[in-house]
């Protein structure tokens, strides 16, 4: 296979991409450009064009990308209630589509033929970035570092990259990997991988200890349209600003950490901790508006497809047909998802403590424990017996049998 001419590296300025980026200079003698997107990393992306440039990038595109990643992605994602093995509220998951879509965009304006990505061959992100890739841009070559170099470990690049002069982001200070978006923060490796060890108390980013939170507690008013958040305490706001702003509630109260050992789509488990603050908020208002608007039998046909959904996701099936078909339907469950829910954040925990909805399914007038003209109760009799006959003609089946 020829080398290529120019390739499109996902950057983030850590260790792992600064180190492949000069990397793949020096293997394929070839310009490397570096994409790097903004999905609400913030003080992170301060010095990584610089950085970029100075470890030897042709040329640096910093992308805004983060009213996108809330819109189109994390809200679509919301509406389906995807959480992956019950705990896991898939923030870096989800970026990673929207982080390949740009880089195969990018790679067309600058006319590259490869793209280059610094997910290990262990982990879920080689898959996620790879498959976009594949239903995107079949035709450009993809360069996986990690499963190429002779570069094994952490520590082996670590020396590469003091051998080259390159700035280490992990240090004993901070000695696991982490990564960072408007959703959330992930960490794993280093201290994190005995998953007996608790974490470092001055390792979380966006969460107070909920021990030591505020002792008051704070009520919050969400409003929803048709699924989506729109409006807190009666403002409306858009997608960006209303998740920033639940995130800082959130994060005030110690709402939101995750200890988590999952299953990778590799085969392997692994334990990841996470910081999901506003991403919590709104699952559970969405649960609760939910449970006002959506029938029944929809709510329970949804709810036995949240974990094949949340799956598409953690596996990197974005743009999958099976994901895009999926999502219509779980965008038509949410259309009557319209309403407001108050929460009481307080010391970790989000307790739903009001709902309301034009949509409303709920009737009080059949519900109530008082007297009523809408409901016979002597109609549960008959609606008993039918439902119990299978039962009594196996029960007599068997006990003809003894």
């Amino acid at each position: 296979m020829s080398s290529p001419k120019r390739i499109v590296l996902a950057y983030s300025g850590g260790l792992d991409t600064s180190v492949i980026l000069r990397w793949l200079i020096e293997r394929y003698r070839c310009e490397v450009v570096a994409f790097c997107a903004d999905l609400g990393q913030g003080e992170e992306l301060v010095s990584i064009r610089e950085k970029a440039r100075r470890t030897g990038a042709s040329s640096v595109h910093i992308v805004d990308l983060r009213e996108e990643f809330v819109r189109d992605f994390i809200f679509p994602m919301l509406r389906g209630n995807a959480v992956y093995e019950g705990a896991y509220l898939l923030g870096t998951s989800i970026a990673r589509p929207l982080i390949a879509r740009a880089q195969v965009e990018i790679a067309a304006k600058e006319g590259a033929d490869a793209v280059a990505h610094g997910a290990t061959g262990k982990g879920n992100d080689q898959v996620r970035f790879e498959l976009t890739y594949a239903a995107l841009a079949p035709h450009l070559r993809v360069i996986a570092p990690w499963r190429e170099w002779e570069l094994g470990s952490r520590t082996a690049l670590i020396e590469f990259a003091k051998r080259h002069d390159i700035a280490v982001p992990v240090t004993a200070e901070r000695p696991y990997s982490v990564d960072r978006n408007l959703f959330h923060i992930s960490y794993e490796g280093g201290v994190l991988e005995d998953p007996w060890r608790e974490p470092p108390a001055k390792m979380f980013l966006l969460t107070n200890d909920p021990e030591g939170a505020p002792d008051v507690p704070v009520h919050v008013e969400l409003e929803f349209e048709r699924g989506d958040p729109v409006a807190i305490d009666g403002e409306r706001l858009l997608p960006v600003p209303l998740l920033t702003r639940l995130n800082r509630l959130g994060g005030e109260h110690g709402i939101g950490r995750a200890d988590i050992v999952e299953n990778r789509f590799v085969g392997m488990k692994s334990r990841g901790v996470y910081e999901t603050p506003g991403g919590t908020i709104l699952h559970a208002a969405r649960r609760a508006l939910e449970s006002l608007t959506l029938d029944r039998e929809v709510l329970h046909l949804r709810d036995s497809l949240v974990p094949r959904y949340a799956e598409m996701i953690y596996y990197g099936f974005w743009f999958s047909p099976e994901r895009q078909t999926l999502q219509t339907f779980l965008d038509e469950c949410a259309r009557d998802v319209t309403g407001t829910v108050r929460l009481k954040l307080y010391k970790g925990n989000v307790t739903v403590v009001g709902r309301r909805s034009p949509r409303s399914l709920y009737r009080t007038d059949f519900a109530t424990f008082e007297a009523d003209t809408v409901y016979r109760q002597g109609d549960a009799e008959g609606f008993i017996s039918l439902n119990a006959l299978r039962l009594k003609i196996r029960a007599l089946r068997d006990r003809a049998g003894s």
